[in-house]
């Protein structure tokens, strides 16, 4: 069998996680990490090939990309440019739609695929929530996340000017409102106030509640578990009081490295242009002999 060679682009949490998905995977091979100071080289990774560029890299298949949500699509265009396959866990619901038209022209234009937002939300929550559309067509779906750790806000948080370390925990109110709980560290030099209101300014933070706190260690607070619950109420037919729910509570990171390796194996079976999760069959997914596959969970 010729194995997947999978790059790890970003190793902070989620790639750590990926390194452990890929080496679970019978059909992929680790191709490299890429890293933005490759001399530091934890143990884990000294087996592997570390480097600065991807370009570093030989017969690579697919990219992971592990990197902040707002650097996918330049980390992205660069890889299916060069002929490799690219998924990410982009996270900015509300960016999504342009960002699969940008890459689609660049994966069609190089012979390349893309599967982008590949994490449980967007991803998988994604694709549950498309079921509920259609088992019950009319009706409303609320998405209630936590109480857990957003990486995605967090990674905002640790971007923004001031902020020497962050944690941002998410806190379901019901019928998909949220409140943000972040908790910083601040660099000598600036102001509390003035950091405070950057973060709530911020396009990840503005549209829910959010308060900021600052404290000595923000290690001591983190917790990497995270959790969601989906219900959908609504109308099957013509028969009202149909009730769909969705729960799981999960390691966050974990789960989104396992989505992503899913994805990477599934970019190997599209035609070139990029996908979001929903758009690509849920068997092209999964290791193993289709008609296997079918047999045993249809």
């Amino acid at each position: 069998m010729n194995k997947i060679r999978a790059a790890i682009v970003g190793y902070g949490n989620i790639g750590q996680y990926v390194l452990d998905a890929i080496i679970a995977s019978p059909d992929f091979e680790v191709a490299g990490i890429v890293r933005r100071d490759p001399s530091n080289v934890p143990d884990e990774l000294k087996k592997y090939q570390v480097v600065q560029s991807i370009k570093e890299l030989k017969d690579v298949s697919v990219a992971v990309l592990c990197t902040p949500t707002r650097s996918v699509e330049e980390y992205a265009k660069e890889c299916l440019a060069l002929g490799i396959n690219t998924v990410d866990s982009y996270d900015i619901h509300g960016g999504i739609v342009n960002l699969r038209r940008e890459l689609d022209a660049v994966g069609k234009a190089n012979n390349t695929v893309s599967i982008i937002s590949a994490g449980w939300d967007p991803g998988t929550d994604s694709m549950i929530r498309s079921m509920f559309e259609f088992m019950a067509p009319k009706g409303v779906t609320y998405t209630n996340f936590g109480p857990g750790m957003s990486m995605g806000h967090t990674v905002a948080v640790k971007a923004i000017k001031g902020v020497k370390a962050a944690l941002s925990m998410t806190i379901p109110l019901g019928t998909s409102i949220h409140r943000r709980m972040v908790y910083i560290e601040v660099e000598e030099g600036f102001n509390f106030s003035d950091v405070a209101s950057a973060i709530k300014s911020d396009d990840y933070f503005a549209h829910d509640e959010t308060h900021v706190m600052q404290v000595e260690n923000v290690d001591n607070l983190k917790d990497m578990g995270h959790g969601v619950n989906m219900v959908r109420k609504g109308v099957s037919g013509a028969t009202q009081n149909q009730l769909l729910d969705f729960n799981m509570k999960i390691n966050n990171p974990a789960l989104t490295a396992q989505v992503l390796v899913a994805s990477a194996r599934a970019t190997m079976k599209q035609a070139p242009g990029a996908y979001t999760m929903i758009e690509v069959p849920v068997i092209d997914y999964i290791y193993g002999d289709k008609e296997a596959l079918i047999k045993k969970l249809v």
